[in-house]
């Protein structure tokens, strides 16, 4: 019975780690990467849409990243997008493309990166424990509904704290090797 409440909430576990796992995609190393730019929304036709749904991101180089818009007409919404979403760097419009050329990180903006991703795999592991919560309150009330004993419950709540510690172990995986990758020079 334990296990079957544990089952029905594994979708929670994953949405928790999908969503960690694309904020951490988003904070900056030293490389130019197309994800930088997922929070950025366009607005386009009346609507807002992310920047990958009106335009084509490609890396020129090592530091340098290429908007090609589907929409010429959209480059000025882009353009504007981009700055309005404060990520630290101004596109150049050539009436074409925008490109970004992306400064290099001093040590402080470096370590200021490394804080942001512990902040995000802090509110990964804080959503893995709200998870494993709801778990544990659907397990008290089966047992105090007679559907379960007591004996299943603490077999349940140690099932699940392997399973929560092995989501932060992964959690503290993803975090390491992006503060790695952030103090690369």
């Amino acid at each position: 019975m334990t296990d079957g409440i544990i089952n029905t909430h594994k979708a929670s576990f994953e949405k928790v780690m999908e969503h960690y796992v694309h904020d951490l995609s988003s904070v900056r190393t030293g490389r130019a990467n197309p994800a930088i730019l997922n929070t950025v929304m366009v607005e386009s036709y009346g609507s807002k849409m992310s920047i990958e749904h009106v335009a084509s991101v490609t890396v020129s180089d090592a530091r340098t990243l290429t908007i090609s818009p589907w929409d010429k007409g959209q480059l000025q919404a882009i353009d504007k997008a981009i700055q309005m979403a404060n990520l630290g760097f101004n596109p150049s419009n050539d009436g074409q493309v925008l490109r970004i050329t992306l400064p290099a990180l001093n040590e402080e903006r470096r370590k200021e990166m490394v804080k942001s991703v512990g902040q995000i795999a802090e509110k990964a592991r804080i959503g893995i424990r709200n998870v494993r919560e709801d778990i544990i309150k659907e397990m008290k009330r089966a047992e105090g509904d007679g559907k379960i004993s007591k004996d299943d419950l603490t077999g349940g709540q140690k099932k699940l704290q392997e399973i929560v510690d092995k989501y932060n172990e992964e959690i503290k995986k993803h975090a390491d090797s992006k503060e790695k990758e952030v103090m690369t020079v």
